[in-house]
């Protein structure tokens, strides 16, 4: 077996070479380009191993083989074609078709998804052109700006001086400077968004820069990739050609699975879908806290393992009994090969959230949640026993003065219309101080029950009964017919490349908590009076002045 193994390079290559003369049909089953020599494991590693005298040599091509030690779950295909037996071939074709059945199951949704888009397929653009989507910023200083850009954009590397990066691979988009000199508009768009950054929001309404963004996370070659250290769950660093970078939580689970029972909040699996409709969520509630997140199919085979230089992260890559490529990483939780990420073979579908600035030219302040989970089994938190703890808080910096208590309860909010249980830090921009917005990172334990609605994620708008003004009025707007927030959020994601991103039930049940939301309110306003429970935030908005006090178009 093992003369087998070590001829194995050899016979794949002159596969190859026969294969490529005959129109370059035949070769691995892994995806590849047509006409593109397939990538052995042998190959890779005797690259690897050429290249650094520390890497595995071609005898470990035995770590191939499933934990199963079947013959027939080696990659090379001439040696599955000798080993294979009729039991495995029966197995495989039913995989095959339960399979195919998923996936003509997943179109069939998405189709009835677009087809019921058409209908209200306005919808998304009049809520934008809605008056209270039309509100302006406080006027701009260098203070209220996260970068100057004649000063602080020498610190990216190649920022100023290497224009070949701007739209890799689309060559008629491409804009020089007659001078030579590289311009704001010749900026990678992940540069560009990070420029645009304020105290007030990560990004502005209708920015086309965040569109060409998005198409970036899903198109942008991907050049490196490394295990994100710290997190109970496996991340990816993906760093691109145009010198961006993103976060990827591959896939999990399916759209169709919820969150078990008796799982707690703190074990429960990260959701790749759920990254993606948060950013969509906070966006339609015009919160633009979130950074930008795209869904991506990612070839685990050309897109991760050939270019990983992370030791640890390739060494977990295996082939499973079923032929798939598979890999688990190193974290906390969910890093074994019970819970492996595999492929259909070596495709894997992922959430891409743009990264913000680097640490060193952007710092961030990390914050404990007041309304923090205990994260025990057994054990409750101070707020789930004391009925009277936001006294507490208000008396506390920074919630004692300016908008931070505020913001906590937008984010509340949003947690609540996404089930997301797990905000046990936020993060905000150390430059601006206390008197900026709440980063919403991290929204992966969302969506993962729509039959359950867990009010203890309210209890901060309970107790505090504050909220701005701007956000009650979209609140009541999006509980409208007209703009129904699950069909606005079924329209947006169908943007997205994966869509369908959330299936029915988890877009109706944010219709739903948004009734349970403006309930709390209403019985706040009962109790407390409208003026004291809504902050006023609009004042000096001319476009809003035909609103009355509680709501209205």
């Amino acid at each position: 077996m093992h003369i087998m193994i070590d001829l194995l390079p050899k016979l794949e290559k002159r596969a190859a070479g026969s294969g490529s003369s005959a129109g370059g049909g035949g070769g691995c089953s892994c995806a590849h380009t047509p006409g593109e020599e397939p990538r052995s494991w042998g190959k890779q590693r005797a690259r690897a191993a050429a290249a650094e005298p520390g890497w595995p040599n071609k005898h470990s091509l035995r770590l191939l083989q499933d934990f199963s030690n079947e013959p027939s779950s080696n990659l090379t295909s001439h040696s599955r074609e000798k080993v294979t037996e009729r039991a495995e071939s029966d197995k495989r074709v039913r995989q095959l078709q339960l399979g195919s059945e998923k996936r003509g199951l997943m179109r069939d949704t998405a189709s009835g998804q677009k087809q019921r888009a058409v209908q209200g397929s306005s919808r998304l653009k009049a809520l934008y052109e809605h008056p209270l989507y039309k509100t302006d910023l406080p006027h701009l200083s260098e203070d209220d700006t996260l970068f100057n850009l004649n000063n602080d954009i020498r610190f990216y590397p190649k920022a100023a001086g290497q224009q070949e990066w701007h739209n890799e691979g689309n060559v008629e988009e491409e804009e020089y400077s007659p001078t030579g000199e590289a311009t704001a508009e010749s900026y990678p768009n992940w540069l560009r968004f990070h420029i645009g950054i304020n105290r007030y929001e990560l990004y502005s309404r209708h920015n086309p820069i965040i569109g060409g963004l998005l198409k970036d996370l899903v198109s942008q070659k991907i050049t490196s990739v490394a295990m994100k250290s710290g997190g109970t769950q496996l991340k990816l660093i993906m760093s691109f050609q145009n010198y961006g970078q993103a976060l990827f939580k591959p896939m999990k689970q399916t759209r169709e699975q919820e969150t078990p029972p008796d799982f707690f909040y703190f074990s429960d699996f990260e959701r790749h879908n759920a990254e993606i409709a948060a950013f969509h969520l906070d966006r339609i509630l015009d919160f633009r806290r979130v950074p930008p997140v795209a869904g991506r199919l990612v070839n685990m085979t050309r897109e991760i393992r050939d270019v990983t230089r992370d030791k640890k992260l390739w060494r977990t890559f295996f082939v499973s009994p079923a032929n798939n490529i598979c890999f688990y990483g190193e974290c906390s939780y969910y890093c074994s090969t019970e819970h492996a990420l595999c492929g259909k073979p070596d495709q894997i579908e992922g959430s891409l959230a743009a990264f913000l600035p680097d640490l060193a030219l952007a710092k961030r302040k990390t914050w404990r949640n007041p309304w923090r989970r205990s994260y025990h089994k057994r054990k409750k938190a101070e707020w789930e026993v004391d009925p009277d703890y936001c006294d507490e808080v208000k008396q506390t910096p920074p919630y004692d003065r300016g908008t931070r208590l505020l913001d906590i309860m937008d984010m509340t909010i949003f947690d609540f219309l996404m089930g997301n249980m797990d905000r046990h830090h936020y993060e905000t921009f150390e430059k601006f101080g206390n008197e900026t917005f709440i980063i919403h990172l991290d929204n992966g334990r969302g969506f993962g029950k729509h039959s359950h609605d867990e009010m203890s994620i309210l209890v901060p708008l309970t107790q505090c009964c504050r909220l701005k003004r701007s956000t009650y009025l979209r609140l009541q707007l999006l509980a409208k017919e007209e703009f129904k927030l699950s069909s606005l959020m079924e329209e947006s994601l169908l943007q997205d490349q994966l869509a369908p991103i959330l299936i029915q039930p988890h877009l109706e049940a944010m219709d739903r908590r948004l009734r349970l939301v403006l309930k709390v309110l209403s019985d706040c306003v009962e109790k407390e009076g409208f003026s004291a429970v809504v902050e006023n935030d609009l004042d000096g908005q001319p476009s809003l002045h035909h609103h009355q006090a509680h709501g209205g178009r």
